[in-house]
């Protein structure tokens, strides 16, 4: 049975470089995982406005062995803490546990994860907003119809260099706090 979607629809963020910092070492545990500044209100805001705040991330240090499912949900405890401090919420968390080269269908930048939050609240992607800091974000985005939009955070300012074709037109913004207000104004 699908979800109920609240009043403004659903918004889809990645995590890793738009929540919380970025490694090159990985994310391995609660501790490890840091909240970018800003980017714990900015979900609360948006949850507060009415939208349905959801994340999609990959996470191959599932597959690399690096980290267990129970450190990630330790992670996810903590976001979701964090975000229930300011009055909000995120209201589910999708991830891709594959490596690189696995070839599955929900690691970005297959639309996969997008699609399965989709499904799960019974709605159609068209124009929803999904913020990344990566390519790959972007075009899982453009892949199910959904709206991307490119935060500066994380790898976000190498991606915003390199934009071209019919991402040169993404909508862009300095982080997830600069995001979130933007929609809000909508």
């Amino acid at each position: 049975m699908a979800r109920q979607l609240t009043q403004k629809g659903l918004v889809i963020l990645d995590r890793d470089g738009v929540i919380n910092r970025d490694s090159s070492e990985f994310v391995k545990s609660a501790d490890e995982w840091i909240p970018l500044p800003g980017s714990v209100r900015a979900i609360a805001d948006l949850s507060r406005a009415g939208y349905t705040v959801t994340v999609a991330s990959n996470q191959s240090g599932l597959a690399r062995g690096l980290l267990d499912r129970k450190a990630l949900a330790a992670m996810h405890r903590k976001l979701r803490r964090l975000v229930a401090a300011h009055s909000g919420r995120v209201d589910r968390i999708v991830v891709c546990p594959h490596g690189p080269d696995d070839g599955c269908n929900c690691r970005k930048p297959k639309p996969g994860l997008l699609y399965r939050l989709g499904r799960y609240y019974d709605t159609r992607l068209d124009n929803v907003p999904v913020i990344g800091d990566s390519r790959r974000d972007l075009e899982a985005a453009a892949s199910a119809g959904a709206r991307p939009i490119l935060v500066r955070t994380g790898n976000g300012q190498e991606t915003e260099a390199a934009l071209d074709g019919a991402l040169a037109r993404t909508e862009v913004y300095d982080d997830l706090a600069v995001a979130a207000t933007a929609l809000l104004r909508e």
